[in-house]
């Protein structure tokens, strides 16, 4: 049996097309529930993170048959150049070739899989004493409480109601929200199944829900009174302003009138337009260190 990560070229092995970091999150999911030793043959674009990559390849590992094949690359700048020695190191023989910006190796799973277990305990989910929270490598802010979160947390006002976190992450954000007695229900949407793991260890609510799906294309059932958010602005390791705009838009289609969207974005990240013309108006709120609050009403 083979399987293929569900990330763009991947399948094809063309160094060129394939976009490391992309879906990996579905690929995760199935070597997670693949039986050990199962599987002939498998293809993954690897993330840039450390711990993440090598927790995917240790998976990829133990779900390979000894003497199966993992055919896995990744952009040379974002861990490609450490791939065949991270692979080597668990005991695999490797073959390397080199394409346009990325490095793909082509390794044979070795009987014994050298530190397999705790590649994979060191980047699977886990309570970090400091930060107080669940957490896993290779989510957004996974080792720290992110200083754009911590400044919109610091000028969020006495929301009431329904609401959205829109791109919830470890739920830091839903955490301080449903401090407010007034708020009702919120409803915490990420399309990372991983932070959703974890969000819901770190919030224990009633009022708390939790959707896996994406934050562009989600619909809610009813008007909301308020989101709160610090969209992303990378996609496969490039800056993607599109991802901002995204959330504005869900934003102002999911508030009833007179909602408010509250957000934190770094301060060079051109929003203003997207939210007047979604909005109407907005009012930058404060800006600290790189970062900016904006808010608007519906």
């Amino acid at each position: 049996m083979k399987m293929s990560s569900n990330m763009p070229g991947a399948a094809t092995m063309d160094c060129a097309d394939v976009a490391p970091g992309a879906g990996l999150l579905a690929s995760e999911a199935a070597l997670q529930a693949a039986s050990p030793a199962s599987l002939d043959e498998i293809v993954l674009a690897a993330p840039a993170t450390t711990l993440e990559r090598q927790h995917l390849l240790a998976l990829a590992l133990r779900a390979l048959k000894p003497g199966g094949a993992l055919k896995v690359s990744a952009n040379r700048n974002r861990g490609g150049l450490r791939l065949r020695r991270e692979l080597e190191g668990f005991g695999c023989k490797v073959d390397e070739h080199s394409g346009h910006h990325a490095r793909m190796c082509h390794a044979v799973r070795p009987e014994t899989v050298i530190g397999l277990d705790e590649a994979i305990r060191a980047g699977a989910l886990r309570f970090d004493d400091a930060l107080g929270l669940w957490t896993q490598p290779g989510l957004f802010a996974w080792d720290r409480i992110d200083a754009g979160t911590a400044l919109l947390v610091a000028h969020l006002p006495a929301l009431a109601g329904q609401g959205a976190d829109f791109g919830c992450g470890l739920g830091v954000l839903a955490r301080d929200v449903l401090q407010r007695p007034a708020v009702t229900h919120l409803w915490l949407i990420d399309n990372d199944a991983r932070a959703l793991a974890a969000a819901r260890r770190n919030i224990v609510d009633s009022r708390a829900a939790f959707v896996h799906a994406d934050v562009a294309t989600h619909r809610f059932a009813a008007p909301l009174d308020f989101v709160v958010a610090n969209p992303p602005f990378h996609a496969q390791g490039q800056e993607s302003r599109a991802l901002g705009i995204a959330f504005i838009a869900a934003a102002a289609r999911g508030l009833r009138k007179g909602g408010q969207f509250w957000c934190v974005a770094n301060r060079h990240l051109p929003y203003e337009a997207t939210l007047a013309a979604s909005f109407g108006k907005f009012t930058e709120i404060a800006a600290k260190d790189g970062f900016k609050i904006m808010t608007a009403t519906k």
